[in-house]
């Protein structure tokens, strides 16, 4: 696979990784075996890139990625994981050099490593992203050989451009896709100018760049997909890419048809992939044999510049009225 070096870190990854959201249980249950199953298909495909959180399943991915860990993954894997999430309340006050030590010990517990390879902050309160406190704490983590690098998870395009000018951030994971196109223009130039890497999440928009799915689907009621449609759990933004199902339905159908004989999912990859300034695209799966179809979507040829240009036109007829100021 080819690989792009994940800015400030300096470690080589293949541009294809692995979200492990799902592996926690919020998208309903996964396995324990099928669970492992998928990060060692994903290694053999490989992927080297791993994006896990503290509270995905209660520390329940982070439990599995340690595993793995332990059996012997590939040299050159690298695992990133998130911490702030678990504060209670949710405010930038509970950013605290005494909080992250703390959450950092459960994350490196959970995953069985001394010093974790990236600790990004999970979308904090927007404050947090200006707070000169906060930076020097994430330093000190570094200092104190607890980290080896840190970075940011955002909801907007702003709190990208607030991070990339910290010297010390060596990442930024943003949500981007075929129905999410401003960080395109408004951001990745800023990223790559500034030499930070750029982890790219919710790739198919929760599922719906899969094609599958008609105004009929319907999830379980412990998946995010039901439970999280008005924002009520967490940032609405994370769920379907902020687009409502049925508008976005309607797009994967005129996506499906730019995309061709090449299935959506594995398009809307490549076309991420292609983005300058893209480090790492980290879709998520439940089998092995989903995270290597994942992964052979980097080996495709590049979207030619009609379909990029069909891409822009769905997402300005049918798309940005929905998503295009909120983030």
């Amino acid at each position: 696979m080819k690989t792009q070096t994940l800015g400030r870190t300096g470690r080589e990854v293949g541009v294809v990784g692995l979200g492990c959201w799902q592996l926690g249980g919020d998208w309903g249950t996964v396995v324990e075996d099928d669970a492992l199953a998928t990060l060692r298909g994903a290694a053999e495909a490989g992927v080297t890139f791993f994006d896990t959180a503290d509270v995905y399943g209660d520390g329940r991915s982070e439990q599995l990625l340690g595993r793995f860990l332990a059996d012997g993954a590939p040299e050159g894997t690298v695992v990133a994981t998130k911490m702030g999430r678990r504060a209670d309340p949710h405010e930038p006050a509970a950013y605290t050099l005494e909080a992250f030590r703390a959450w950092n010990d459960r994350s490196r517990r959970n995953l069985g490593v001394d010093t974790l390879d990236l600790v990004q902050l999970h979308c904090p309160p927007t404050p947090v992203y200006s707070s000169d406190a906060v930076y020097d704490a994430l330093d000190t983590l570094v200092e104190e050989q607890r980290i080896k690098a840190y970075g940011v998870s955002v909801e907007t395009v702003a709190e990208g451009l607030t991070a990339v000018a910290r010297a010390g951030v060596a990442s930024v994971q943003i949500i981007l896709n075929p129905l999410r196109l401003k960080p395109v223009t408004e951001f990745l130039p800023a990223a790559a100018a500034a030499g930070v890497g750029v982890v790219v999440r919710v790739p198919l928009a929760s599922g719906l760049l899969s094609g599958r799915y008609d105004e009929s689907t319907t999830f379980g009621a412990d998946d995010h997909r039901t439970y999280n449609r008005d924002g009520s759990a967490f940032d609405i933004g994370e769920t379907f890419a902020g687009v409502p199902f049925p508008v976005g339905v309607e797009a994967a159908r005129r996506l499906k048809a730019v995309a061709g004989d090449v299935p959506l999912a594995a398009f809307s990859l490549r076309w991420i992939v292609e983005q300058a300034g893209v480090s790492v695209v980290i879709p998520g799966a439940r089998n092995a044999e989903q995270a290597r179809g994942n992964a052979a979507a980097a080996d495709l040829p590049a979207p030619t510049a009609e379909q990029s240009a069909a891409v822009r036109a769905v997402y300005d007829e049918l798309v940005a009225e929905h998503v295009h100021d909120r983030w």
